[in-house]
């Protein structure tokens, strides 16, 4: 049996240790304190007192810790764990970077059993966290572990990040990771991040639509309902001005069939309360905007627009309108010809006869915090993609398919 073979039958036989590290993992409620939680200090624990019982602490495998201080959570700590299984040679590494965080559970009705307890049915896993990102936590753990367990040395160093903080910003995971300990990472290592995918597994995210979340703030003068000349809309202001936003889409309209939707998207999403009965005027007035921009256009030109927009509706209407920016990401792509895409759909195509092709998505991952400093990434999974739904689950079977994909990837020269 090739290496590839003898990893390819540990991992069958691995399933069930699988749904046993999903269903501990997910028992451990990692939120972070934006949405009153403790973050990820107790779930790190346990993950790696786990790892060491599945063999990880024998021979040469090293545990690091590269915690960020956070006061906000008990610990005072959010931690990130990289672990390193030494390969054969090491002028670069492959990198499987999960994140242990999760989102909250939102309407606990909607649920149709406990999201802190899993629950296995149908082939399937239910509960919060067990898509994302755990599915490929665990895809990275037991690829590691079937190299270990046949006494295979990888072609290459490879090494299991585990970070904090990826729902709310990443200010205490990777970019703390590539701000506070840049040497972790080499400009040739091989960086997959499995958070995001296709259900059959046949599409790796290169590029990322640019992010400019906006908070739109309209004051006017509040007046009776019936006088309507004595005041100035705010909410009439701020409806034009989210048609004349929306519009954009119109502005910067070329399309690029590598992403879905092909065009640049700006939409108006949350609207706040203003007055209090039908027969006042809003003299005060608040929207949000999501905007999803192809990465053909920079945000410096799309901002200039928005000016020119909000300046037009202010002097139209005779409002003040504040613009502030709650969000902002841009991120180049990964070339389709980078050794990460190569190499990915070589071990796809080993694994599981798959051609995979590369595609840009109007998603944010970590992916683009990497690009943005001239590290190529590459996001990959074999997943549904319910992440953050009510029931969110993941199937069973993908968690040992994509472990599969990884260990082509590991044995390859």
């Amino acid at each position: 049996m090739t290496d590839f073979e003898k990893m390819k039958a540990t991992i069958a036989g691995d399933i069930p240790l699988m749904v046993e590290m999903e269903k501990i993992l997910t028992a451990i409620p990692a939120m972070a304190p934006e949405s009153g939680g403790k973050g990820e200090m107790e779930k790190c624990a346990a993950l790696e007192s786990h790892l060491r019982k599945l063999g990880f602490a024998d021979g040469a495998v090293s545990f690091e810790r590269f915690d960020a201080d956070d006061e906000r959570v008990p610990q005072g700590k959010r931690p990130n764990l990289v672990v390193t299984v030494p390969g054969k040679k090491d002028d670069f590494s492959i990198w499987v970077m999960a994140h242990l965080d999760v989102v909250p559970p939102g309407d606990l009705a909607m649920w149709e059993s406990d999201p802190w307890t899993v629950v296995e049915k149908d082939g399937k896993l239910f509960g919060r966290g067990v898509e994302d990102n755990q599915q490929g936590l665990v895809s990275g753990v037991f690829a590691a572990k079937a190299l270990l367990d046949n006494g295979i040395v990888p072609e290459h160093t490879v090494k299991l990040l585990f970070m904090a903080d990826e729902e709310f910003g990443s200010e205490y995971g990777i970019k703390f990771l590539l701000k506070k300990h840049p040497a972790l990472f080499r400009k040739e290592d091989i960086i997959i991040i499995p958070d995001g995918g296709d259900p059959k597994g046949e599409t790796i995210e290169v590029a990322e639509k640019n992010i400019l979340w906006l908070r739109l703030h309209t004051t006017g003068l509040q007046s009776h309902g019936s006088m309507p000349d004595k005041g100035k809309n705010a909410f009439l202001a701020g409806c034009e001005l989210a048609l004349s936003l929306n519009d954009l889409e119109h502005f910067f309209g070329e399309r690029d069939e590598m992403f879905s939707p092909a065009w640049s998207t700006f939409q108006p999403t949350k609207k706040s309360a203003n007055v209090e009965t039908v027969n006042i005027i809003p003299g005060d007035d608040v929207f949000f905007m999501d905007c999803r921009i192809l990465p053909r256009y920079t945000l410096k030109e799309v901002r200039a627009e928005i000016d020119k927009r909000v300046a037009a509706i202010e002097a139209k209407h005779g409002v003040k309108i504040e613009v502030e920016e709650l969000q902002h990401q841009e991120s180049p792509a990964t070339s389709a010809d980078a050794p990460v895409v190569r190499r990915l759909k070589d071990a796809i195509k080993k694994a599981h006869g798959i051609k995979a092709r590369p595609i840009g998505i109007g998603g944010g991952t970590v992916g683009a915090e990497l690009r943005n400093l001239g590290f190529d990434a590459a996001i990959w999974s074999t997943m549904d993609e319910v992440c953050h739904q009510p029931n969110e689950y993941c199937i069973v079977r993908n968690i040992a398919t994509d472990a599969e994909t990884l260990a082509a990837l590991f044995t390859t020269e």
